[in-house]
């Protein structure tokens, strides 16, 4: 099955970040993407923290969500929307959530971020806390492809990368993880945390992020990449827009799961 990991430079306008996305999504369909993963905040990346709220949409209603489900079906793809800006349970938050649709067009899945974001080492200061509320439950969804392999997908965004337990918990053939990783926590810990979930899971992990330099004068990390099992990097992007693809094979995983029992049932 051939999957894409989607890079983007997103700003503060919705649509012209939709735009992008649909380029990049025509580009995977394209190349014979199955599955496409978005970046986090692909929608939005505000001049501040609170431009969120503004974009905020319902469950089920809103012009990003139907974007997602019209490009799904349109071109024929799994599409995981990064994160999309959902009601949350008060006025002063939103909800952090990745949403999965199917070629049909209907969204099958819904993930809230669990573990939020916190950094200030005296010059960049982040706290996710502030406008977004936390989720709790992990999350996956079955994936039949066209090849006859049905694909086990575990759910996540960004922060969550450091928090290994979520992704043992979900015995996923396939891990997700869009993300937005700041320039200088990205440089130090995103490729060997990325490595470090395929290989104690024994599964592949697809990371659309966020690279370059934003409008809001944000800096991200970038470096999409698609690790398989055994943690070698399949292909990846430095920085800027672009469509990172690579090949996951149900039958390469289960020979790894055959050879490694111990890793499988998360025994290290």
């Amino acid at each position: 099955m051939q999957v894409a990991a989607l890079q983007m430079v997103s700003g503060p306008s919705v649509q012209a970040n939709l735009d992008a996305a649909r380029q990049l999504l025509a580009r995977a369909a394209g190349q014979g993407a199955e599955l496409a993963l978005l970046p986090e905040y692909f929608c939005l990346m505000g001049m501040k923290d609170t431009d969120k709220l503004a974009s905020q949409e319902a469950p089920g209603r809103g012009a990003i969500q139907d974007f997602l489900a019209e490009s799904a079906q349109a071109f024929k793809l799994w599409i995981v929307g990064g994160t999309v800006p959902l009601q949350a349970s008060d006025n002063q938050h939103v909800r952090n959530s990745s949403l999965v649709y199917a070629p049909s067009g209907q969204c099958v899945a819904r993930y809230d971020k669990i573990h939020l974001f916190r950094f200030d080492n005296g010059l960049e200061h982040y706290d996710e806390s502030r406008v977004i509320e936390g989720g709790d439950q992990p999350v996956t969804f079955e994936l039949p492809s066209i090849d006859g392999h049905c694909y086990r997908v575990g759910l996540s965004i960004c922060y969550d990368l450091r928090f290994p337990e979520l992704y043992r918990a979900m015995k996923a053939d396939l891990l997700l993880v869009p993300s937005a990783f700041t320039f200088t926590t990205g440089q130090a810990h995103w490729e060997i945390l990325l490595r470090a979930r395929a290989i104690e899971n024994l599964a592949y992990v697809v990371a659309a992020a966020q690279g370059g330099v934003h409008d809001n004068q944000r800096r991200t990390w970038g470096q999409s990449l698609i690790a398989d099992p055994w943690g070698n990097i399949l292909a990846q992007q430095a920085q800027g827009p672009a469509v990172v693809m690579a090949e996951v094979s149900g039958e390469h995983l289960q020979a790894l799961r055959l050879q490694l029992p111990a890793l499988q049932h998360g025994v290290l």
